[in-house]
């Protein structure tokens, strides 16, 4: 549940600690104290779209922090999924919105990111505004209502693995069908790629080895004439460098005996002449094997030229030509073998429709016996919350298959004697839209673990006997939920277990919104205050006294 959050610099809210019961809690106050605003609070640390307008005039940021314990397990289970460390079953989420429009999130002071928050304050918290009531004048809203009050997810969760599978089928049956109503000039380009790549048998890196290859037969003369005159260089009968050698070698012998200082060059001449008499083997052995081939010349010329021919013509290196010609042989394949290809497919839809068909069926049995619950419970609700005439039914008809079943579902309801139920949007007052949404967040209320339930201002369009049964009704919820509520009649707030005020004042020329949680003696005057306005007398003082004492908490 939340515990308590914590505010600063949101809006005409300067600082505010907001401690929190895990029952009934109400926000009452005047009309512009600042009510919205602490919702707009509670959006944020939730994740959901802010601007930077919500930040107090003159500050450089605002922030929301909210504490929550006692965590669901689906709360504990998403945390484990993020890796987000918690201890005594209770975490803290805040959220910075910068007056430049950034904002900054963190979940345990870890730093985090507004998706994750929104997707853990969609297990956390669920939030009731007056635009939820739209809800029930959109028929397409209805069925996703009816799965939540049945519970049971599997029927429509087999059936949209089914429906998917369909879909798959029919989109590749549709895209081969239209690849083969395109096919003959297709077909010829790529017959055309097959035939000129194929019979080549093209290696990948075929073309760097070749290079090299062409570059040294190309230069084979040039090399041989190289080694063979540096061979000659080195040792020959001529003037050479061996030659030299030995004769520095016979002048430092003569007078090695009177000068032993020369013998350590004698020793590294004679090395020279090892390392140098093997460079010539060397030489000789790679100008010995480099016989020049105008066979084998002509043949990688050939090849070299070919190679490069095709990569000029289709502007792609040596292993996209081959990339090319293998999709180009498999597609080939495919359009060859199209028509057997499109029988398979074709049976494949037929099998996926009817086990899709088999499912819808089974997805339209289980909404309609759903729908004789929910019709019951949601009815027994609206009569408590003051429509005793209401009727309600289901309209639930077959149509095409959809992602979300065969069927669908609109709900009709007639609040007056003797009316014939009919689509919501037709006849339904704001004050029984809201009755009509609370009943349904009642029957579906204990069919998740969402902890916390608030409602902002469910109050609208009703008053009296009709506010009463409201506010009875949130403090039953709030025996296995905790309540959030704002509003703005005597009648609902005289039940809650918590109350806070929200005050507006002025300081120092500034309009600053504070939240209060007040003792009986200031419940009493506050709801005294709904009740007639400011300065209430003491018979309405007394009044309120009476309504707190008489609603209170068993």
């Amino acid at each position: 549940m939340l515990k308590e959050i914590y505010i600063e610099n949101l809006a005409v809210i300067k600082s505010a600690v907001i401690p929190l019961e895990d029952k009934f809690n109400v926000f009452t106050g005047e009309t512009g104290a600042g009510k919205s605003i602490l919702i707009n609070g509670i959006n944020a640390v939730l994740g959901q779209r802010v601007t930077k307008d919500i930040v107090r005039t003159g500050s450089d940021k605002a922030v929301i922090t909210a504490l929550f314990t006692g965590l669901p397990e689906s709360v504990e289970k998403k945390l484990d999924e993020l890796g987000i460390q918690y201890s005594d079953d209770e975490i803290t989420v805040t959220r910075e919105i910068n007056a430049d429009g950034g904002s900054v999130a963190r979940i345990n002071n870890r730093t985090s990111t507004v998706s994750v928050l929104r997707e853990l304050g969609e297990l956390l918290i669920n939030i009731h505004g007056q635009h939820d009531n739209q809800i029930l004048l959109s028929p397409d809203k209805h069925t996703s209502i009816l799965d939540s009050f049945g519970g049971d997810a599997s029927f429509l969760a087999e059936y949209k693995e089914s429906f998917k599978n369909l879909q798959n089928a029919a989109r590749k049956l549709s895209e081969l069908k239209t690849s083969c109503a395109q096919a003959n000039q297709r077909r010829l380009y790529l017959q055309s790629v097959v035939d000129e790549i194929k019979p080549l048998e093209l290696e990948r890196d075929e073309d760097t080895e070749l290079e090299e290859e062409y570059n040294m037969l190309k230069n084979s003369t040039d090399i041989i004439k190289a080694l063979v005159s540096s061979e000659f260089c080195i040792d020959s009968d001529g003037d050479c460098v061996v030659d030299m050698i030995n004769t520095v070698e016979s002048h430092l012998e003569s007078i090695s005996d009177v000068y032993p200082a020369v013998d350590p060059v004698l020793e590294r001449l004679s090395s020279i002449k090892i390392e140098l008499s093997d460079i010539c083997s060397e030489l000789s052995h790679c100008a010995g094997t480099l016989e020049i081939d105008d066979e084998t010349f002509d043949f990688v010329s050939k090849r070299y030229e070919l190679i490069n021919s095709l990569k000029k013509k289709y502007a792609m290196d040596l292993n996209d030509i081959i990339a090319l010609y293998e999709d180009a042989a498999q597609e080939l394949y495919t359009l060859e073998n199209s028509t057997e290809m499109i029988e398979v497919l074709e049976k494949e839809k037929e099998r996926c429709l009817s086990l899709t068909t088999e499912k819808a069926k089974k997805l339209y049995a289980y909404r309609a016996q759903t729908a004789e619950k929910f019709i019951q419970r949601v009815t027994e609700e609206l009569r408590f919350l003051d429509m005793p005439n209401v009727i309600m039914d289901i309209r639930h008809e077959k149509g095409k298959l959809s992602s979300n079943g065969m069927d669908s579902v609109e709900f009709l309801i007639s609040a007056n004697k003797g009316e014939t139920p009919k689509p919501i949007s037709k006849i339904a007052s704001g004050g029984e839209l809201s009755r009509i949404m609370l009943a349904l967040k009642t029957v579906i209320a204990d069919r998740d673990d969402i902890p916390t339930l608030i409602f902002d201002e469910i109050d609208t369009g009703v008053s009296g006997r009709a506010a009463q049964k409201i506010g009875i009704k949130l403090q039953e919820i709030s025996g296995y939920r905790q309540v959030l509520c704002v509003t703005h009649l005597p009648q609902m707030a005289v039940m809650a277990d918590n109350h806070l005020l929200i005050k507006k004042e002025t300081a120092e020329d500034r309009t600053v919104t504070d939240v209060v949680k007040l003792d009986f003696e200031g419940r009493a005057k506050e709801v005294a205050r709904i009740m007639s306005g400011d300065d209430p007398s003491e018979l309405t003082m007394q009044s309120a006294r009476e309504q707190l004492t008489l609603n209170k908490r068993k």
